[in-house]
């Protein structure tokens, strides 16, 4: 993407009341994040939910010129950028529709090429979801997942350091930009993070940790991973929001189970009694929900029908990975226009056939 286009995505941001969904739609219809600040005003509000009161703040010379400030620092910096056009932003997140139009990276972050999970919860973490944590990560190593959280008090720091002491690459997704740090004690952690991973953020280089960014933010860490975990956390707290954001994206979610009366297991319990996560008890759950058990998937082998009686479904499904190969469920059913709740048994019952088999992160490909 040329550096202008850049600018004008960089001014997108921060156009008050777009956010963006509706930024991804201006630029869908127009073509361009530059389009939107040089077309006519007459020409906007013609499109379909974008009246004179929502685009009052496009087309300002202030945002334009805040933006061309950013981009300089930007390009002084070296800090690297993609956009949600581009070939190299985190596939997983391409899939989400309110994921950020820009995203900033600071690290070695190898993404996309192994298995991702989120672990997040409560800020007062308990002694037994430490030991939890620490085990559970320990094993975790057999997978190679990239762990990903948010780099905050409790279940969050405390994942990143089980990650980077058994050798796994970890990434933290910021609530601000990346010249700062919250919370400041965290700081000691930084050098080791980038040795083996990094850090994500939608934020300029000096914004700062505001109460909001951090719900905001929780969106990116669903969105990332092929699964969010919960370890622990009350009835309240920004760990469900990512749980509950985790389950609108169709990705797996699990919690760990606790005592009843336990404060910092109620949210977690709750989550598993009304079926918004599956009880996580030990690794094997997780490979098993998520089609990590390589051993098992060998021995079970499905011997392929040599002709195939396909329904016009079926035979949709089947052409569509034939020609595309491994595909996400979450595009499989955008390009087929298939319900997701009815692709899944189809699925399954293609699976039994012979016809495809299931891969780690919810992706499907013909045998």
């Amino acid at each position: 993407m040329d550096s202008e286009e850049i600018l004008y995505l960089l001014a997108l941001q921060k156009v008050k009341g777009i956010g963006s969904i509706n930024a991804k739609k201006l630029i869908a219809h127009l073509g361009s994040a530059q389009a939107v600040f040089t077309k006519k005003r007459s020409e906007l509000t013609k499109i379909n939910g974008f009246g004179p009161s929502f685009l009052k703040d496009v087309n300002t010379s202030e945002v334009l010129k805040k933006a061309s400030v950013e981009w300089e620092y930007i390009q002084q910096n070296n800090i690297k950028y993609s956009s949600f056009l581009d070939d190299d932003y985190p596939d997983r997140l391409k899939h989400c529709i309110d994921g950020p139009i820009l995203l900033f990276q600071d690290g070695n972050i190898e993404y996309n090429k192994q298995p991702v999970i989120s672990i997040v919860g409560t800020r007062k973490m308990t002694s037994y979801g430490r030991s939890f944590l620490k085990s559970f990560i320990h094993d975790l190593k057999t997978y190679n997942p990239i762990i990903i959280s948010g780099f905050a008090y409790g279940v969050d720091i405390t994942a990143h350091r089980f990650a980077m002491d058994y050798g796994l690459q970890t990434i933290g997704v910021l609530a601000h930009g990346l010249d700062e740090m919250y919370p400041p004690q965290h700081k000691k952690h930084v050098h080791k993070v980038l040795e083996n991973g990094g850090f994500y953020t939608e934020y300029w280089h000096d914004e700062k940790a505001l109460r909001e960014n951090f719900l905001m933010r929780n969106r990116i860490i669903a969105g990332l991973s092929d699964a969010t975990i919960i370890v622990e956390s009350a009835t309240k707290g920004g760990s469900l929001v990512t749980a509950h954001i985790a389950n609108s994206y169709n990705r797996d979610v699990f919690a760990v189970p606790g005592r009843v009366k336990d404060t910092f297991s109620q949210g977690c319990n709750n989550l598993i009694r009304t079926n918004r996560a599956a009880l996580l008890q030990s690794v094997e759950n997780l490979a098993y929900m998520l089609n990590w058990d390589q051993d098992k998937q060998t021995k079970k082998t499905i011997q392929p029908k040599l002709f195939l009686n396909l329904d016009q479904e079926q035979q949709k499904i089947y052409d569509y990975l034939l020609e595309k190969g491994k595909t996400l469920l979450d595009q499989l059913a955008l390009d087929t226009q298939i319900p997701i709740y009815k692709l899944s048994g189809i699925l399954v019952e293609m699976e039994m056939m012979g016809v495809i088999k299931p891969l780690p992160g919810k992706m499907f490909e013909v045998i």
